[in-house]
């Protein structure tokens, strides 16, 4: 790409982000005054980001956010921290200087919330009573979905997972790395559940691929895929364009095997098919674990009991409004959301603005009428300084919003939107700028 493209792509993403903050500001214009008392359950990027934008369109409310930990950590940036671009550093801040001002931080989790009462129990066993409750609890991670698996093996005997956390992305490079030295059987896996940055393990399947062939390694090593679904992506054209691409690098796909169990001293991973158990000796295996509700909604009455979902206990929300289904002081916001797609942080973004208006529009005695349309983003690296800008929305229809960015075809910059620009934009999220 020459400088004049580069310059008009740039030019192109300021415009959009402009759009971006005139949508935020637009729906927080009006102020509410209220003495009510909102309680946050969450401190992650959903919970400070919906702190924000209450405090800016309410006045004399009381808010409060419950959440334990001292570190913010910009989950986004993982991918790149095991891509060996990024250092776990670089993706973590004092959590401290997010929390917005005049909001009450209670660095406690939640241990149990009772929506009749209208009351939730810290860890500590401080109770807090509410008026209106936000759940942002983020989503946990299932390890002891797998036999014989636990977080602190990630790094050592070939297993990575980018989704442990910063040290854990960096151990996932290095393992990537002695596959790249020593050659063999590489394995990444998906699983069957609902989970966070679904692209995430396509993205480290291809930078595991571009890695091997930069570093002249690529004929030694065997790289496959396996996931437990029917499919490598819920939408139907991403899904197409990836295998499309998998299949010009020698990429191999397993459908419908679930990762149930490792044997680490032995290098052995064992699936569940439709079979039976099988298992698949490897150099390499990319373990992404199953995900769910943390257990303080999962066993609470807030859960979904019904369809699909209720497996994960994922919070019962309107997939418009955001509103709870059966507790209409109760709205949801990020990955806890029992909703058809969205857990990432673009769909934090684009949802917290509804849900905060929403339940703005709530405590002044009005109906929601902001409706969420599902709002995905995903920057589909493909290559190291290539990408895929893929947007889409609750039907998988492809939703592109920036001018000149095709989201099924390669470039420089999706790339730089995912390098450089995302964790600014991100950022500027938590303080309810954008």
């Amino acid at each position: 790409m020459n400088t004049h493209d580069m310059q008009l792509q740039r030019r192109r993403f300021l415009q959009w982000a402009a759009a971006s903050a005139l949508m935020a500001s637009a729906a927080t214009q009006a102020q509410v005054r209220s003495s009510a008392h909102i309680v946050i359950v969450g401190a992650g990027a959903a919970g400070i980001s919906m702190a924000a934008r209450l405090r800016a369109q309410l006045r004399g409310a009381r808010i409060t956010l419950l959440g334990a930990a001292q570190q913010h950590v910009y989950q986004p940036g993982l991918t790149l921290v095991a891509a060996g671009l990024w250092r776990p550093e670089q993706v973590v801040e004092p959590q401290s200087r997010w929390i917005p001002k005049g909001i009450e931080w209670v660095a406690e989790d939640a241990a149990e919330i009772d929506p009749v009462a209208k009351r939730v129990t810290t860890g500590g066993g401080r109770r807090l009573s509410y008026d209106f409750l936000v759940v942002a609890t983020g989503l946990e991670l299932a390890y002891d979905a797998i036999e014989g698996f636990g977080p602190e093996m990630i790094g050592s005997n070939g297993i990575g997972c980018v989704y442990g956390g910063p040290e854990a992305a960096l151990a996932t490079y290095r393992m990537m790395e002695q596959v790249v030295e020593k050659g063999g059987e590489a394995l990444l896996t998906l699983p069957h559940t609902p989970l966070k940055c679904a692209g995430a393990p396509l993205k480290l399947t291809f930078i595991l691929d571009d890695l091997l062939r930069r570093r002249g390694a690529r004929e030694r090593t065997r790289v496959r895929f396996h996931s437990s679904l029917p499919v490598v992506f819920g939408v139907p054209s991403v899904n197409s364009r990836v295998l499309e691409l998998w299949r010009e690098r020698d990429i191999g796909v397993v459908f419908e095997r679930r990762l149930v169990g490792l044997d680490a001293t032995r290098r052995v991973a064992v699936f569940s098919t439709k079979e039976g158990k099988v298992e698949e000796p490897y150099t390499y295996v990319h373990v992404v674990p199953p995900m769910r509700a943390p257990s303080v909604v999962r066993n609470s009455p807030l859960a979904i009991r019904q369809g699909g979902l209720a497996e994960g206990g994922w919070l019962d929300v309107d997939k418009g409004t955001l509103r709870h289904q059966q507790f209409a002081d109760v709205f949801g916001c990020g990955d806890i959301n029992g909703t058809p797609r969205g857990k990432t942080a673009a769909t934090v973004k684009k949802s917290g603005i509804v849900a905060a208006a929403n339940l703005a529009a709530v405590i002044a005695g009005q109906e929601p009428k902001l409706q969420f349309d599902g709002y995905t983003s995903c920057p589909m690296v493909t290559s190291y300084g290539r990408a895929m800008l893929i947007e889409f929305d609750y039907d998988g229809r492809l939703t592109p919003s920036i001018p000149g960015v095709e989201p099924l075809v390669e470039s420089w910059f999706a790339w730089f939107l995912e390098e450089r620009m995302l964790k600014p934009a991100y950022y500027a999220m938590l303080k309810g700028w954008t």
